[in-house]
């Protein structure tokens, strides 16, 4: 019987890689595929990471990504063709669902790790949830 990747995740050391934001569907599959090669030389788990929306940059000219339909259908394909673990950020409560459809976890950005209502509705799809410390926090403050 295989592990579900939360019991591997407790078991192995594992590392969320990927690009920033997806840029293309070509380079977003040429990484998955090239970091999958990678990792098959080493005893961790590779968890894919790559973002439709880059939600939090320093200029409002930055590039943000695809948005997240395209970026879903990206991140699908993806999954169909290396058999990856995935994740990639929420920024809206009403994201939850629809992201927990293709991803295995679900990322929470740090400038949001005490947004109550996107925290529960992550949550609420029964998938795991990384969220990433805020800069504003101790270590302390992310026990509940």
């Amino acid at each position: 019987m295989e592990k579900s990747l939360f019991q591997k995740l407790q078991t192995t050391p594992f590392f969320i890689v990927g690009p920033c934001v997806i840029e293309s569907a070509d380079l977003t599959l040429r990484l998955a595929e090239a970091l999958k090669k990678l990792f098959t030389e080493y005893p961790f788990t590779l968890i894919f990471k790559a973002s439709f929306d880059k939600a939090n940059r320093t200029s409002l000219n930055s590039f943000r990504g695809l948005g997240m339909d395209e970026g879903l259908r990206i991140l699908e394909s993806v999954r169909s063709e290396t058999n990856l673990p995935l994740t990639t950020d929420i920024h809206l409560p009403n994201q939850a669902q629809a992201v927990s459809e293709v991803v295995d976890i679900l990322q929470i950005p740090a400038f949001l790790c005490r947004q109550t209502d996107l925290l529960v509705a992550a949550a609420e799809t029964g998938k795991l949830v990384n969220i990433k410390k805020g800069q504003f926090l101790s270590g302390q403050d992310m026990y509940y």
